[in-house]
């Protein structure tokens, strides 16, 4: 088992003495798991009260009064039968007992004992509750008992610690940033996007100003593929169940797909012959009966279309690009706002290169990831190899092939000159990976493109190319997408920006303020006239005073507000006033201004800090 940090062990014990005060407040509940956590700690419960914040408060107060009472935390250790014994004495055996179930034959059982309270414990905490000296209680939250949507939902109470006050201030400080930048939130107010269980939970409903945001990063990226020899396609949102038995991805994904459906008039054919629901889910998972699949990727159909006809070494490297929906059946209760769904869009590629090209290839996506990143002005990242485990079962492929694909993606990070990690278990299951992990500007790290090497879906799908020998070669395949699901990039990007996109992405990039009603048509005419040179303009013609349109502009968060007064219709100018500048930045001439937003937008400038 892994030894915990010092901060580790102080929020492990947090969460035991979390526990503590529920069962002094509410004796009846029943207790599963409370393990520390990278932010803080948690602990599940069962309780029939639904808890709130008062409750909040309350057990915050006890943990306070527990931890003044400086218990001291004891460790216990038993035999797996005098463990059943404590368990049942303590009328703790709902869940306690299962977690007990689950510690290996032959590993110790131990318990750990603060005050009257005893919990199913491995440890390790600090020795006293006093060593606890910076802590609160954030939220509850629902949680399915082993993560598992068919068990029952307990209420999760998450907490945090640190080790001294001004760390815990500092966190609690974070995360009112994070809250003020939640995408969910932002994405209601600026009308972005919908989820709406009426379509399905994990389905996002793009509306038009999401729409813009969406579309300019698909054609940012799609006009640096034309510049690198990138070719289009398009693939269906349904294939095949053998298609993805010979990729591998069904069975080795199956848990995270939707799953199969039997092909049209096969359920009422098997249902003649007596067979059930059951019996056709088993015939289509073993084999025996085809049917289709929901794509969870796009390699296999990109796969088929590079051996739809011959190539030669000198056709090499083939670059397929698409903006594919995939599906996978996350659970519910992992489910958040566009940064985990159910449908969404991959910027995917697919190279099929030689062997010799290979080196070349990787560092052309890596350059393309690291384009997208400095233009969105998220410089701050790091590099994450994602390698084989020991469990080989996990993996297709030998591994000769595997050693060849991890030297590769390897030799490509040392050339990046930037800092790298080596994670086993990492990998898909057709080959290792580098993933970008990105740092937002507070301080929180997303992991977003991603670029992998696989010597094995080809020797799968039998692919070769004509080499200059004349005989057959097994071309290399390299799977890249810069920013990976666009629906997470852009949650992703919500936050970083707080909703306050560069001009090129926002949705409504001027507004225009005429100060009284008699004005609005001039107004009308400088939208024509920017609507022209392709910039999203509105008029806010509604009769309100300036003031009022000014806030709901910023509310909006529109990059650039143009007041029209009289005097500036006679002139042919606007008074500019800007999303970061609160102050009136002068009067321009309307072409003047009108090129200047042009040039900001070609040059995909970043927001000033507001």
């Amino acid at each position: 088992m892994k030894e915990m940090t010092p901060l580790e062990e102080i929020r492990h014990s947090a969460a035991h003495v979390l526990a503590t005060a529920v069962l002094r407040l509410y004796p009846k509940a029943q207790l599963d798991i409370g393990p520390p956590t990278d932010n803080g700690f948690y602990y599940d419960i069962d309780l029939d009260k639904k808890l709130d914040a008062d409750d909040l408060d309350a057990l915050q107060a006890e943990m306070k009064k527990i931890i003044k009472e400086n218990q001291k935390f004891e460790r216990i250790e038993c035999s797996r039968e005098d463990a059943v014994k404590k368990i049942k004495a303590m009328g703790q055996e709902r869940y306690k007992l299962g977690r007990l179930d689950d510690i290996p034959e032959g590993e110790q059982v131990s318990f750990y004992r603060n005050g009257e309270f005893l919990d199913l414990c491995a440890g390790s905490h600090v020795s006293y509750t006093k060593k606890i000296k910076a802590f609160k209680l954030l939220s509850i939250a629902g949680a399915y008992h082993r993560g598992d949507e068919k068990n029952k939902q307990l209420q999760r109470i998450y907490g945090t610690a640190f080790t001294t006050k001004d760390a815990l201030e500092e966190y609690l400080e974070h995360l009112e940033q994070a809250r003020a930048r939640d995408h969910r939130k932002l994405g209601r107010d600026l009308k972005l996007f919908h989820i709406d269980e009426a379509v399905g939970i994990g389905m996002v409903l793009w509306t038009p100003n999401g729409a813009v945001l969406r579309t300019e990063l698909q054609n940012f990226i799609t006009e640096e593929l034309q510049k690198t020899g990138y070719d289009q396609v398009y693939t269906p949102h349904i294939g095949k169940l053998g298609l993805y038995r010979t990729s591998g991805h069904f069975p080795y994904y199956k848990e995270s797909q939707f799953p199969a459906i039997a092909e049209p008039g096969m359920i009422e054919s098997l249902a003649d012959k007596g067979c059930s629901c059951a019996d056709l889910s088993n015939q289509l998972d073993s084999g025996e009966i085809d049917g289709y699949l929901l794509k969870p990727m796009n390699c296999p159909m990109h796969i088929k279309i590079f051996d739809s006809q011959p190539h030669s070494y000198r056709d090499l490297p083939v670059r397929l690009a698409e903006f594919g929906t995939v599906y996978r059946w996350e659970q519910s209760g992992e489910l958040n706002g566009l940064t985990r769904v159910r449908g969404f869009t991959q910027d995917d590629a697919h190279l099929f290169c030689t062997e010799d090209q290979i080196a070349d290839e990787i560092a052309g996506c890596l350059d393309l990831v690291k384009l997208v990143f400095s233009t969105l002005g998220m410089s701050e990242y790091r590099v994450r190899i994602g390698l084989r485990d020991t469990d080989t079962s996990k993996y297709v492929g030998d591994a000769e092939k595997w050693d060849r694909a991890e030297s590769a993606l390897r030799e490509a990070a040392q050339n990046l000159g930037v800092d790298y990690s080596e994670e086993p278990g990492e990998a898909a299951f057709y080959g290792p990976k580098i993933d970008f992990v990105v740092k937002d500007v507070i301080g929180r790290e997303w992991q977003l493109g991603t670029v992998q090497v696989d010597y094995n879906l080809p020797e799968r799908f039998n692919l070769h190319y004509i080499g200059a020998d004349n005989e057959k070669h097994r071309p290399v395949m390299i799977h890249r997408a810069p920013f990976g699901s666009m629906e997470r990039f852009c949650g992703v990007l919500i936050e970083h920006f707080a909703g306050n996109f560069p001009t090129w992405l926002a949705p409504e990039q001027v507004r225009i303020l005429p100060m009284n009603d008699d004005l609005v048509v001039r107004a009308r005419e400088i939208e024509i006239l920017l609507k022209a040179a392709k910039i999203r303009v509105t008029v806010d013609a509604v009769a309100d005073k300036l003031g009022a349109k000014i806030r709901k502009a910023e509310l909006d968060k529109v990059p650039h507000m143009l007041i029209l007064g009289k005097r500036e219709a006679e002139e042919g100018k606007v008074a500019v006033r800007s999303r970061a500048n609160k102050a009136l930045e002068g009067t321009k001439a309307v072409d003047t201004l009108m090129a200047e937003l042009v040039a900001n937008i070609a040059a995909k400038k970043l927001p000033d800090p507001s």
